[in-house]
């Protein structure tokens, strides 16, 4: 479905940019690394459209929860994020260990958005099973 709209505001002429959370953080943490974060977080700021996928599925470095936020701070308002992920909001304590950053960052993410809720089958699981017989 993130996808589907990413691919739908291309062809809306508009910039979009598709990363992995995993992918995100390493590019953030490299980032400061160089002394370049500034650079790179501006770069993120430039896209119309930001799709995280797969937010929660890979544990994340220590400094790697705030280096996210602020991609996601400075983008609210401004311009729109998609992110994919199987954690249900209780959960994602298990992601951000800092309890006022969660907080700031599902504010963040939830003000002014469309929340859809896929449940808990897998797309991918359920296509490998129809493609080789099986029920569903």
């Amino acid at each position: 479905m993130a996808t589907g709209l990413a691919i739908a505001a291309c062809g809306q002429r508009k910039r979009v940019r598709f990363t992995t959370a995993a992918q995100l953080v390493n590019e953030l943490t490299e980032a400061k690394n160089k002394s370049e974060l500034n650079r790179v977080t501006n770069q993120w700021m430039r896209y119309e459209l930001m799709v995280i996928d797969e937010l929660g599925y890979v544990a994340m470095p220590e400094a790697a929860p705030e280096l996210l936020f602020q991609i996601i701070a400075g983008r609210a308002e401004r311009a729109a994020v998609i992110a994919t992920t199987n954690l249900p909001f209780s959960e994602w304590t298990t992601m951000f260990p800092n309890a006022r950053l969660c907080k700031a960052m599902l504010d963040r993410l939830t003000d002014q958005a469309h929340i859809i809720e896929t449940g808990n089958e897998s797309y991918r699981f359920r296509r490998t099973l129809q493609k080789k017989g099986g029920s569903k």
